[in-house]
């Protein structure tokens, strides 16, 4: 079996696992106060070209969208997004737990569109009775999106431009950020990311860490006590070091765009198969998710020698499935699932 389910199936990239058994023995002060965080934080704020950000290293993906929407949000405040959006679909109302409501927004291939934003806000305020419901208190977007979509650095720029004009911060869900700025259509930049929101945060989880994001906060007046607030949320660890060692590894010599560039080349490889078969490509994503719409007997076929999901309700002929790469995809299991294709 060879599996395309998603790309946090196995552990630790070896680098990044080495220089944690490396450090394993040692002992060091807890909750991120060691010096292994400490330069993996100066690390991260370099390749964002934002010497005067904070940055926190939370657990995980989950724990880290609720943590900083509820930081950032009043109490009567919710959280625009897109319908398609990580945290309206598939984080078990995550967000709805901490007390706040998520906003939707038309999906665009699971983008949103600052026109869209605009008139949300104008539309809201517009209501004589605006005070009795839930205002919108900051838009959370994903990149890539939870389709493996890309926002153009143009279509960034209108959407922070559309958030600050109306005085609520941009978030950006950066999970599988790693994927959206080696593609081969990007033109956005790290340092662009970092300019154009208010925070956001650097995946590890899913690019070749064993656990862990990177919260980077580039306005001063988000989150001013991140510590506790992020101790109430359980996403503080107390063995902090363990995040510090892997961000510091990513962060050398250019591991995390090194990861990342392989494991999109894989996709390509995968996508161009599927393709050069006839198979419909459900969207057209540049990243390392691949989604397309098969015949269902040929997703029976395939799912006897590979292992990869649904996405969505099985249709009645034909069914959207995806293909995810991951720092494990080797070329040989990218060939073998060309001959199953082929087959």
């Amino acid at each position: 079996m060879i599996y395309f389910d998603t790309d946090y199936m196995a552990g630790a990239h070896p680098k990044v696992m080495e220089r944690l058994v490396q450090t394993n023995a040692e002992q060091t002060i807890g909750y991120g106060s060691d010096h292994y965080t400490l330069r993996a934080k100066e690390l991260v704020k370099q390749a964002c070209s934002a010497p005067d950000a904070r940055v926190y290293f939370l657990v995980g993906g989950t724990q880290t969208n609720s943590t900083v929407i509820d930081g950032v949000l009043e109490r009567h405040e919710g959280v625009l997004a897109a319908e398609s959006g990580h945290i309206n679909v598939h984080e078990s109302g995550a967000i709805e737990a901490t007390g706040h409501k998520v906003l939707t927004l038309p999906s665009h291939g699971g983008k949103v569109k600052a026109e869209d934003v605009r008139n949300f806000i104008s539309n809201f305020y517009s209501d004589d009775t605006y005070e009795h419901m839930v205002a919108p208190g900051m838009l959370y977007i994903s990149f890539p999106t939870e389709y493996g979509t890309l926002y153009s650095l143009k279509e960034l720029e209108d959407l922070s431009e559309a958030c600050h004009g109306a005085g609520i911060p941009l978030f950006i869900d950066g999970a599988r950020l790693g994927y959206g700025l080696v593609a081969k259509e990007n033109d956005v930049t790290l340092a662009d990311i970092a300019r154009l929101s208010d925070v956001f945060y650097i995946g590890g989880t899913k690019v070749g860490a064993l656990f862990g994001e990177a919260v980077v906060i580039t306005n001063p007046d988000l989150l001013k006590h991140p510590v506790p607030l992020i101790k109430q949320h359980g996403a503080l660890m107390a063995k902090g070091r363990l995040l510090g060692v892997q961000f510091e590894s990513l962060f050398t010599d250019g591991l995390y765009y090194e990861i990342s560039r392989e494991v999109v080349q894989k996709a390509v490889r995968l996508k161009e198969a599927f393709v050069a078969k006839g198979y419909t490509v459900e969207v057209d994503s540049p990243t390392n998710q691949q989604f397309f719409r098969l015949p269902n007997d040929v997703v029976d076929k395939l799912k006897e020698n590979v292992s990869f999901e649904m996405w969505g309700p099985r249709g009645e002929t034909e069914s959207v499935v995806r293909f995810v790469t991951g720092w494990t995809t080797t070329d040989a299991e990218i060939d073998k699932l060309i001959e199953y294709i082929n087959q």
